[in-house]
């Protein structure tokens, strides 16, 4: 009989349901969480620097609780070798790789309770500490996304009174997050329970205020205003209309009209519906879904659900097409979030389906995106530069521009400016032809940095400008954050550090006002100001910042920023905070983060 390692909640082994006894010890149990959820197996000699230090022969007590585990999970030929290899498939499973693998929409979703090894605490084991606290972040954001995924899923196939309890759940378990707030309302209303909806809203927009200073956006009361029997447009001709709306929509998209765009686009699901051609609804349904995630900010929990109905009438329908484009923008949503689990299901899915250089190119973008946000620089480099050449062979010389800029940026954090900017030039002449006015100030922020790094701070000085400037025109939070932080920085260097901080205050606010806000950007931001107090002596500033920026970045699963949190804890005196950075950073691939881990 295959037993159950319970590692969320109480850690407990479980045979047939059934408890058995548990092993000696608080370290067993941490050893057994540690070898489980590790990238790579670790080695004897890293587990018991790690564990047992504080031993008089910390290698003999490794081996006692190598075997101590062994006895209680009643299997003897596990947590071998060197590096230890787990060795459980086909004799246990663990909670945690069930709940990361499997898309779990059942009642065992909502039956996950309590943090990771709960009640765990080792304070003699200041490494093991650190580890533990990022895994329970992140590994509670696992569980955020699979209760959201749920809901969402359940809502678009017409099951809103099932999402409830999941967006509930979800709401419980990050109640500063907007974007569950919205999709519980959304939840309620559709279900029918709008005066629930309206209460919900009324418990957000409170929260926010008291909680962070910040009124909610409206497309969280926007949400409470759907319901069952929604008007939509009234149909008016049939497949024809149904197929030039789409197109007048498409097009008004592409031209930076957004309103008129979305207009068009529902009332051509509304007339694809009418006309009972699945297909053409489907393919409405993708282009108002992806219309409503990079058209508009504010909007990727709808987005999301249109997405997903959108995949649900491609099937029917046999649209292979119209799936992988679903598949991958839903996948971008979850980059974008910080969601990285939920993000590769669907790229994967994405991958699995593509056919085209076309398809594969944008599936590869994000996917190289994901990896770059999570400091997996060598798949990166690989997906992106693959997803770049794909593009210019398929003539898609947006997508070319798109996967360019993420290829530079990835170089830039490398410090990799040749590189950098060979590539962010390429991308950055490709958005010119193209008058890709929408996605400019993205690459001129990266162009400005690059002039930065090489002391040219006049141009700096222009480029960031602009790129703020057609920021705040387009009202774009990611790119208002990008050339926020480099006229902050640009400001310090040039020994206004008052104006910096106004800049960078700016920055952080702007980059964080959408609930769909690119969470990469946001950590980004507030890794530069921190590290600008700290050069600035400015420590009050700086401890008030890091807590954001530490859970941010161990929740997203942005690895090399939970090492530069480390780094500047270290900086305020915290003397556990270098091993703990230094060993968080040992599967990083980063020339420029070696040398300050040392």
């Amino acid at each position: 009989m295959v037993g159950t390692i319970r590692l969320l909640g109480p850690p407990a082994i479980e045979r047939g349901g059934v408890p058995v006894r548990s092993p000696r010890g608080r370290k067993a149990w941490a050893l057994l969480g540690y070898v489980v959820l590790a990238d790579r197996p670790p080695s004897r000699k890293r587990l018991a620097e790690l564990l047992f230090a504080d031993a008089d022969d910390p290698l003999g007590a490794l081996r006692w609780a190598l075997a101590e585990l062994r006895r209680a999970l009643g299997v003897s030929d596990v947590l071998t070798g060197d590096p230890v290899v787990a060795g459980l498939d086909g004799t246990m499973t663990v909670d945690v790789q069930e709940l990361l693998a499997t898309p779990a929409f059942g009642s065992s979703l909502l039956e996950v309770r309590g943090e990771l090894l709960e009640g765990v605490e080792l304070a003699s084991c200041p490494e093991f500490e650190s580890w533990l606290l990022v895994e329970r972040l992140r590994l509670s954001a696992a569980v955020e996304a699979r209760l959201r995924e749920a809901a969402v899923s359940l809502v678009a196939a017409g099951r809103a009174r099932e999402a409830i309890p999941y967006a509930s759940r979800a709401v419980a378990t990050n109640p500063l997050e907007q974007g569950n707030h919205e999709l519980l309302v959304r939840s309620l209303a559709v279900s029918g329970d709008r005066s629930a909806a309206l209460r919900q809203v009324a418990a957000c927009e409170d929260l926010l205020r008291r909680e962070l200073g910040i009124e909610a956006s409206p497309a969280l009361r926007q949400a409470s205003t759907v319901g069952p029997d929604s008007p939509t447009e009234l149909p008016l001709g049939g497949r024809a209309a149904a197929v030039s709306q789409l197109e007048a929509g498409r097009a008004a998209i592409v031209a930076g009209a957004a309103d008129a765009g979305l207009q068009c686009l529902r009332r051509a699901v509304s007339e694809a519906a009418h006309c009972h051609d699945a297909g053409l609804q489907a393919r409405a349904l993708a282009a108002l879904g992806g219309a409503l995630v990079h058209a508009i900010r504010g909007h990727d929990e709808e987005g999301a659900i249109v997405l997903h109905e959108a995949i649900l009438i491609a099937e029917q329908a046999g649209d292979r097409a119209t799936s992988v484009a679903a598949h991958r923008e839903l996948g971008f949503v979850e980059v974008q979030a910080g969601r990285r689990n939920t993000a590769e299901i669907w790229l994967a899915k994405a991958q699995a389906l593509a056919e085209t250089d076309e398809e594969q190119s944008a599936i590869l973008g994000v996917r190289g995106m994901n990896s770059s946000d999570q400091a997996d620089y060598p798949a990166a480099l690989e997906q992106l530069g693959e997803s770049a050449e794909l593009a210019a062979r398929a003539g898609d010389p947006r997508q070319q521009a798109w996967s360019l800029s993420i290829l530079g940026r990835a170089h830039l954090l490398r410090a990799e400016h040749s590189q950098a900017a060979a590539v962010v030039a390429e991308s950055l002449e490709l958005v010119r032809q193209q008058r890709w006015i929408a996605f400019l100030p993205w690459p001129q922020a990266l162009t400005a940095e690059l002039d930065f790094r090489a002391g040219r701070l006049d141009q700096a000085a222009d480029g960031f400008e602009q790129s703020w400037t057609l920021g705040c025109q387009l009202n774009d939070p990611c790119w208002e954050g990008m050339a926020g932080r480099g006229l902050g920085l640009l400001s310090a260097d040039r020994g206004d550090y008052r104006s910096s901080v106004d800049w960078l205050d700016q920055a952080i606010k702007r980059s964080s006002r959408e609930p769909d806000r690119y969470q990469w950007v946001h950590a980004h931001v507030l890794d530069a100001a921190i590290d600008l107090a700290l050069d600035r002596s400015d420590d009050e500033r700086a401890r008030r910042l890091l807590p954001r920026l530490a859970a941010l970045a161990a929740r997203c699963d942005m690895r090399e920023l939970v090492v530069r949190a480390h780094l500047h804890a270290a900086r305020l005196g915290d003397a556990r905070a270098v091993g703990a950075a230094r060993s968080l950073a040992a599967g990083i691939d980063n020339p420029a983060l070696t040398p300050l881990v040392g």
